[in-house]
């Protein structure tokens, strides 16, 4: 059950804002490297200052800079709305838990938290 690639989502993302601006990257191995970080923090920036957000499936668990986990092992989806530091630290918004939802982590923890799975960017 659940949507286990971005690339079922991009092309959702491309009908529902009439335009054919998002793109799948996948990060396949286990951990992103830094180009794939590189490349992950320029997206997000580019999407962010575009007015749209980045669309991450992540797995596993991740924590955010005020030292609060979050753990998805089955896989889930949030949203990249905003960034500070140059994109080395990105606002996360989850629908996941009412209580926190938005937090920021720096873009090496989310681009490890979306490897072997993908985002959707402008």
């Amino acid at each position: 059950a659940g949507t286990n690639s971005i690339n079922d989502i991009t092309p959702v993302l491309n009908k529902e804002t009439g335009k054919n601006a998002y793109h799948s990257v996948e990060i396949s191995n286990p951990t992103a490297d830094d180009k794939q970080t590189d490349k992950l923090r320029d997206d997000v920036v580019r999407t962010v200052d575009d007015g749209r957000a980045v669309v991450a499936n992540i797995a596993g668990t991740s924590t955010d800079t005020d030292g609060n986990t979050h753990s998805y092992e089955g896989g889930h989806y949030i949203s990249v709305i905003g960034y500070r530091d140059g994109g080395h630290e990105v606002k996360i918004a989850d629908s996941a838990d009412p209580a926190t939802a938005s937090y920021w982590v720096s873009v090496d923890h989310l681009a490890d938290w979306v490897a072997t799975r993908g985002y959707s960017a402008n």
